[in-house]
């Protein structure tokens, strides 16, 4: 095997802890590299030509030598980034093979627009395996999913008419769900791609490649700034709203406030980032779900250190929802990550905080469980048959829907980071409101139009509903709506509100 052209001044910057990737045409192995003592392993996927004067291949430093005109700023970016001090440049990344479907001829090369994690992996493999094994690179899944229902039929219409999608698509779609999420990118015509599939950095995005996922959702390009992948505000483009506000969450917890206080003590630039060795100040995001400690390396699964998947209606164990996705994730039991968090928890926190704290976060999922989400569930159940099949022409559909999804989510989500405003106003005190106050009025005028409904069937389920609804008001949790407090249960609470009108009668 010979590589043409390799110089290997070019590879200098190995001394000081940099990379150069050295490939080798049509050839995809790992060449050992041992130099100035350090053993070094890189992939060799790519053509190399001689370098330029500037260290770089001719085909980068001819993209370079119109791109530092036309595109100044994308330029200006990659320049301040690990990759240019690498002698990465732009071919290295965006050259195309014969078979790949969004390759075209741009000025002599084959190149595509699309960097893709299958791209990625020929210098980082081992990030895009984790990557890949992660509920992050699913997360185009949404595609028909009843998120998607919403966004493509309720919220939308068809009227975004684009080459790929002639008798179009929602538009609510297209710039919601999708950004996040990912879209599936149409090739065109001359390897162009579809307008609207195109520009997405959706994490979960279906790429012509066929992988999946988008290594820019995080890494933004062109520095691929890794103080920027590991601020909050990085997460906070999906990870915000009323469905899943981690973002204003973090930043109302403790550890928020600490991160914002102390940011100039975080050392948000180190190549080394380890917790409790190169910052104490905060934990970011990343620190808690993805980055280093002492005993622990980086991972890209970010499923790897949670121990409750609070997504579903009812929050389930990771490993249920990783097998459920066909992910190798679920031959790790959600007690192996709650340990893998509390090794991040630990170089802060001595070890009775962190095992109270974790009692008050099951605590938390174990209310929400058994006074409203099997309630909930159980009461929808019965109430389908008086419904109109087609979701979201229902008014109890949409109570039911932010129920779990906008107001359950928050409060788990809360509890999970120590954020006690979410967890109660807009978490569990808006469940309860809209359970008692919108849901259980829905439920129970769909009893009273239907028991003297004309169609013995409707009748039959009206009365099952009714006596589901009583079976759940006359249990422990909600048989104070009916008056039907316990006389102990009443002694308690009249001591507690004489204890605490004691405390404050001065």
């Amino acid at each position: 095997m010979r590589v043409e052209g390799t110089d290997l001044k070019a590879f200098g910057d190995l001394a000081m802890g940099q990379f150069f990737p050295l490939r080798i045409r049509n050839v995809t192995v790992w060449l050992q590299l041992v130099f100035l003592g350090v053993t070094l392993q890189l992939p060799t996927s790519f053509a190399l030509n001689p370098p330029t004067g500037r260290g770089f291949s001719r085909e980068s430093q001819a993209c370079l030598d119109c791109h530092e005109k036309s595109s100044h700023g994308i330029t200006q970016q990659w320049g301040a980034s690990k990759h240019y001090r690498a002698k990465v440049g732009c071919f290295e990344c965006h050259q195309a093979n014969a078979n790949d479907v969004d390759g075209f001829v741009h000025h002599g090369q084959r190149i595509a627009i699309i960097v893709s994690p299958s791209d990625c992996r020929r210098c980082h493999q081992k990030e895009v395996d984790e990557f890949e094994h992660s509920h992050h690179a699913q997360a185009g899944k949404i595609m028909g999913s009843l998120d998607n229902t919403l966004a493509e039929i309720v919220e939308g219409d068809t009227g975004f008419v684009t080459p790929a999608f002639p008798h179009g698509v929602s538009a609510a779609a297209v710039s919601g769900c999708w950004q996040c999420h990912g879209s599936e990118v149409k090739v065109i015509k001359g390897g162009k791609l579809d307008p609207a599939t195109w520009p997405n950095t959706g994490i979960g995005r279906l790429n012509p490649d066929g992988s999946r996922g988008a290594c820019t959702a995080c890494h933004s390009r062109h520095k691929f700034s890794v103080a920027q992948a590991r601020n909050p505000e990085n997460c906070g483009k999906c990870h915000m709203g009323p469905d899943h506000p981690q973002l204003e969450i973090y930043n109302e917890s403790k550890h928020g406030i600490a991160f914002r206080a102390n940011l100039n003590e975080m050392n948000m630039e180190n190549s080394k980032w380890i917790v409790g060795e190169d910052y104490n100040a905060a934990p970011t995001c990343a620190t808690c779900h993805m980055s280093a400690t002492k005993d622990m390396p980086v991972t890209h699964d970010v499923g790897m250190r949670i121990s409750w998947n609070n997504r579903p209606i009812k929050s389930v164990r990771p490993e249920v929802a990783d097998k459920k996705m066909g992910l190798p994730g679920a031959n790790i039991d959600w007690k192996t990550r709650r340990k893998n968090m509390q090794n991040v928890c630990l170089n802060c926190h001595n070890q009775v905080y962190v095992d109270a704290f974790y009692k008050q976060y099951d605590a938390l999922i174990d209310l929400y469980h058994k006074k409203f989400a099997d309630p909930g569930i159980a009461l929808m159940e019965k109430a389908r048959p008086l419904l109109n099949p087609i979701e979201f022409t229902n008014k109890l559909d949409f109570i039911w829907f932010e129920l779990w999804h906008h107001e359950g989510r928050r409060a788990r989500h809360a509890a999970s980071m120590m954020a006690p405003d979410y967890t109660h106003w807009h978490g569990t005190y808006e469940i309860a409101q809209h359970f008692y106050v919108k849901f259980l009025p829905e439920l129970q005028h769909l009893v009273e139009k239907h028991e003297k409904h004309a169609d013995a069937a409707k009748v039959t389920a009206a009365d099952a509903l009714k006596k589901e609804i009583d079976r759940v008001l006359n249990s422990p949790e909600h048989r104070w709506f009916l008056g039907k407090m316990s006389p102990e249960e009443k002694k308690q609470r009249e001591q507690r509100a004489k204890e605490f009108k004691d405390r404050y009668k001065n």
